[in-house]
């Protein structure tokens, strides 16, 4: 545990700064490009990590990551206007979808120098906490990208959804699962661990994408 602590807490430190603010930019430029400029509008459109910053989300994240290693937090929410959305509820869907993507860009963007270091000689060269930070910066990434993607609201994941139920269909479950989405995901993330669905679920897919990213 010792010798994990300090890259984890610099792999929070950089979510923080970096991943929290790049996903709810993503949002952002999306919503932006589709015709809704409300993120733009209460000063969302921006890179700025203290004006996506989420106290609780950020200490959660902290305290998930630093104490376990599977992180779960999040930044202040993008406002977003369906309505101003061209496309209907596909430009939503997309504008759901911007978030997680950008979690996977950032994943793969730090793979590309951690697949090198590993599968050359550089990986006697290069200080062992560069490697550990930079498989935990893609690790975390692909948890925030998966985990968004559950079609559980108020994930992005559930919009994705809605998007492609027949109108009819999301009309009648949307309320539902808006009122007790999050009494849901609370319920599955604290089952017993060897039934919860980061153990039994998500772990495998996170692992497998990992490995395709990283190699070995």
């Amino acid at each position: 545990m010792a010798e994990n602590l300090i890259p984890r807490v610099i792999v929070v430190a950089i979510m923080l700064l970096i991943g929290f603010p790049v996903h709810e930019f993503a949002h952002a430029l999306a919503a932006y490009r589709l015709g809704d400029g409300t993120a733009k509008l209460f000063g969302r459109l921006t890179l700025n990590p203290v004006a996506h910053f989420d106290p609780l989300g950020g200490i959660l994240l902290a305290v998930s990551f630093i104490g376990s290693g599977f992180g779960f937090g999040w930044a202040k929410p993008t406002p977003v206007n369906p309505a101003n959305l061209a496309g209907g509820r596909r430009g939503e869907a997309m504008v759901a979808a911007a978030g997680p993507l950008s979690n996977l860009v950032l994943a793969a963007a730090a793979a590309l120098p951690l697949r090198f270091i590993l599968n050359t000689n550089l990986a006697t060269e290069i200080p062992d906490l560069i490697i550990l930070i930079l498989g935990l910066f893609v690790y975390i990434n692909l948890v925030l990208m998966v985990f968004n993607l559950l079609p559980i609201p108020p994930l992005d994941g559930s919009k994705v959804l809605f998007a492609f139920l027949p109108p009819r269909l999301a009309w009648q479950w949307r309320p539902i699962l808006e009122q007790y989405g999050f009494i849901l995901l609370l319920l599955l993330f604290f089952l017993p661990p060897g039934n919860s669905i980061g153990g039994q679920i998500l772990g495998p897919i996170l692992n497998a994408i990992f490995r395709l990213l990283v190699g070995g």
